[in-house]
């Protein structure tokens, strides 16, 4: 897909994992009239998300997940990025990735302490070369997005990054249709003011009141 596509209009999704986050994310999206195909390790577990949402949605690999969307979204243990990188950054080049994945030592090891260093959406774009990496929905826990999608204005803001101003176009509209208001941060390396211990992080604001957290421009 070239990324300069509208933004406004129905894109295939790939999501690359298919649990809380890929589950209540894709959900989102089919019901705003995307297709999507959601993925697991296990494709039986991609299978009982998909039943019930539609004919929109259906279930893959992996590897066939990459290939169906315009946009990819992984939602994954961030320590399984570099294997994934590994197995499909060739399918997922030149196409828009959004990394909704945390890192965390405890859990995730030696990728998680560099990526808490050089900040998430930089390590997260080295994994997959040729990719446009967008950082989002990282920020809230699924409970939160299942919870305030679609709310009453105003709305909860959400923000991302990225380096590319046309994926971070698309990708704001995403965040439109799931529900939410999409807040810019700015370059893919300023996704750490919003990634695990930054002040961005489950801030639960209002897009407003989380520019003013992340001292953005109004």
């Amino acid at each position: 897909m070239p990324v300069a596509a509208r933004a406004d209009a129905p894109l295939r999704i790939g999501t690359i994992g298919a649990g809380h986050v890929g589950s209540t994310l894709g959900g989102l999206w089919v019901r705003a009239g995307h297709p999507v195909m959601f993925s697991a390790r296990e494709i039986a577990g991609a299978r009982s998300v998909a039943t019930g949402l539609g004919p929109l949605a259906q279930a893959g690999t992996p590897q066939q997940a990459a290939r169906f969307g315009d946009v990819v979204l992984l939602a994954v243990p961030y320590g399984a990025l570099p294997a994934i990188g590994a197995a499909l950054h060739a399918a997922l080049a030149g196409k828009i990735v959004i990394d909704a994945c945390n890192p965390y030592p405890w859990r995730d090891g030696d990728v998680a302490r560099q990526a808490r260093e050089q900040g998430a959406g930089v390590t997260t774009q080295s994994f997959f070369p040729g990719a446009h990496v967008v950082r989002a929905f990282n920020s809230e826990d699924m409970s939160t997005i299942d919870a305030e999608a679609h709310r009453t204005p105003p709305l909860l803001g959400i923000p991302f990054a990225g380096d590319d101003p046309a994926a971070t176009r698309i990708v704001a509209g995403l965040i439109r249709d799931a529900g939410f208001d999409p807040v810019a941060a700015g370059p893919l390396s300023a996704a750490r003011l919003f990634q695990p211990g930054a002040p961005g992080f489950e801030a639960d604001l209002t897009a407003p009141e989380l520019r003013r957290r992340l001292g953005l421009p109004s």
